[in-house]
């Protein structure tokens, strides 16, 4: 990597203490804290999650990402008996691209059990393309059997055992499966939130982006040279869009709850300011410069140093700004990262 970009990427560094990183939500999810930021006067203010409607432009349309954690992560076995932990990432022409934790060698096998194994066909960049011995329509129910919940690799120390994480790294909205990690701003939210913001007269609306391998992937040289970050599927149902429109139309202030809500709008939007391409797939890079044509606000959490999550709330508020705002937050022990607290943008 040329030093151009590493000092880029430097740029979106902040120091923390390691034991602000939340190795389990909040319970109820909604008690988590809540920073507001106001950007036309600037002012911010403290508070729950339950609270957020408190906050909430008035007329807001709150609009969610409804994709679902798969349990994508399965421990194999080597023919020697050493383990393998690979997480599934997608299918690829009949084989099961997945990243493991280590070297794998073309024509090995990986055995899940006796009966259940995948061969080493080829390594492509960080990737590997295995070859089940399976029929791929039954992988989904044999991730549901053996695969584990892909929590990020800085939660450490969760005292959260796999049947509890497979609720607890999961929206309570989750209807689309397919992702490999959580939309985890809307952790934060519950049924008795939702009937809260209903009652008051807020919008709720969801699309579906399937979260992939780029929310773990540190930041590449190739990102910024082509202005492109990881490719992830998304999917806006036309009745959805129609009201969004709408309500971009007339003024409604538009909150994405979470940076793949934001990402997913934005790329359907094609800067015109209006829903249009609602099935595809986006590589948006959206950092410092981008100007937002679909949304008005965002919900989101404390993000990862140097990350691409970090860039996109930071081209919403300015670099500089929000690394204050972090600063705050740390100094008043928000908790960090995928299980941690929580922003409001506006």
């Amino acid at each position: 990597m040329n030093n151009h970009i590493k000092k880029l990427i430097e740029r979106y560094n902040y120091q923390f203490p390691k034991e602000l990183i939340a190795q389990e939500p909040a319970s109820p999810r909604d008690s988590a804290q809540l920073l507001i930021y106001n950007q036309k006067n600037h002012s911010i203010k403290f508070d729950n999650f339950f609270n957020l409607t408190k906050y909430l432009p008035h007329g807001s349309i709150l609009v969610f990402n409804e994709t679902e954690v798969i349990p994508a992560r399965l421990v194999l076995r080597k023919e020697t008996g050493g383990k393998v932990k690979a997480l599934f990432i997608e299918e690829s022409h009949e084989l099961v691209k997945v990243m493991a934790d280590r070297k794998l060698i073309p024509l090995s096998k990986l055995f899940i059990n006796k009966k259940l194994f995948f061969t080493v066909q080829k390594q492509e960049e960080k990737f590997y393309l295995l070859q089940p011995s399976f029929n791929l329509r039954i992988l989904s129910q044999i991730l549901e059997k053996y695969g584990e919940t892909p929590i990020p690799p800085y939660i450490k120390n969760t005292p959260l055992k796999e049947g509890e994480l497979r609720e607890k790294y999961q929206t309570i909205f989750a209807k689309t499966k397919g992702s490999v990690a959580a939309p985890t701003a809307s952790l934060h939210f519950t049924k008795r939130l939702f009937k809260k913001i209903k009652t008051q007269g807020f919008g709720v609306e969801f699309i579906t982006l399937h979260v992939g391998l780029g929310t773990f992937a540190p930041l590449e040289e190739g990102n910024f040279k082509l202005g492109r970050l990881h490719e992830e599927k998304y999917f806006i149902d036309p009745r959805v869009a129609c009201a969004l429109n709408h309500a971009k139309k007339i003024g409604r202030p538009i909150i994405a709850v979470g940076t793949t809500t934001a990402r997913t709008l934005e790329s359907a939007s094609l800067k015109n300011g209006k829903l249009k391409n609602l099935n595809g797939a986006t590589d948006l890079f959206i950092r410092e410069g981008y100007r937002f044509s679909f949304i008005d606000g965002l919900i989101t959490n404390f993000h990862v140093p140097h990350s691409s999550l970090l860039m996109l709330v930071s081209a919403l508020v300015g670099r500089e700004r929000l690394l204050e705002l972090y600063k705050t937050a740390i100094r008043k022990k928000f908790r960090l990262f995928s299980f941690g607290d929580g922003m409001l943008i506006y």
